[in-house]
């Protein structure tokens, strides 16, 4: 699982939560995707949806066997601030994953950015578990995701 780990902070970093890196083609109508490769591993993130969303991630050994997924679904609530809480405030705090304790599937446990506040919630380990994201700005609830996931065995 320490190679699992690692994998995904590199894969998450290099996808959505990069706001530089491009899209790869849909893989199903009206979805958006990314992809991520390194050695032996593959990343594919697809979601649908912009203010209310849901997606799935999976990784996949080289043989395209899947041996890790998530779930999720988000919603945000203030929705004069959709892009605004993107920009400032999640897509910040993802490319924190790895900075702590916390398990690598989506942010830190806490980040601060300005006036933003996200927060982090999971129970588990990468081999199951159940997460749930919250943003705040000023103290106001703004944003709110919930995940599940862990490792896939045929």
């Amino acid at each position: 699982m320490e190679n699992l780990s690692k994998f995904l902070i590199a894969a998450k970093t290099h996808t959505y939560a990069n706001e530089n890196v491009k899209k790869v083609s849909s893989s199903r109508i009206g979805s958006h995707d990314y992809e991520y490769s390194d050695g032996n591993m593959m990343y594919h993130d697809t979601y649908f949806g912009g203010i209310n969303f849901m997606g799935e991630e999976v990784v996949y050994e080289r043989d395209k066997t899947p041996i890790w997924g998530m779930n999720y679904y988000g919603i945000i609530l203030d929705k004069s601030l959709s892009e605004e809480a993107m920009d400032s405030a999640l897509r910040p705090a993802l490319m924190q994953v790895g900075s702590d304790s916390t398990i690598p599937v989506r942010g830190p446990k806490e980040y601060v950015n300005g006036e933003y506040k996200y927060i982090f919630n999971v129970t588990g380990d990468l081999n199951c578990f159940n997460g749930e994201e919250t943003i705040y700005k000023n103290n106001h609830k703004i944003y709110v995701l919930k995940c599940h996931g862990g490792k896939i065995i045929r």
